[in-house]
């Protein structure tokens, strides 16, 4: 794993979380804008083909507050960077 990426918070890890962070063994995005911007999505078990959509992840801090979603997809010269598409209720 990138060593850059192991003081990072993960998507989705509980703000009391002692270790937030990337695990071994698991395979990781990295968000890019937006309300996720920095955070690392795990993707284990994700088949490569299925992660060309990228994906809609639930966030409390994007234009539509509690409830809302924010849209994130691959860059096409970066698959490991999944970048903000923009936000919806």
């Amino acid at each position: 794993m990138d060593a850059r990426w192991m003081q990072r918070r993960v998507y989705g890890a509980d703000h009391d979380d002692p270790d937030p962070g990337p695990r071994d063994g698991h395979e990781y995005v990295e968000l890019s804008g937006g309300p996720l911007d920095g955070l690392l999505l795990d993707v284990t078990g994700i088949p490569e083909a299925d992660r060309d959509e990228g994906g809609v992840l639930v966030t409390e801090i994007g234009r539509y507050g509690a409830g809302g979603k924010a849209c994130y997809g691959p860059a096409l010269a970066r698959p490991w960077v999944w970048l903000w598409e923009g936000d919806i209720p």
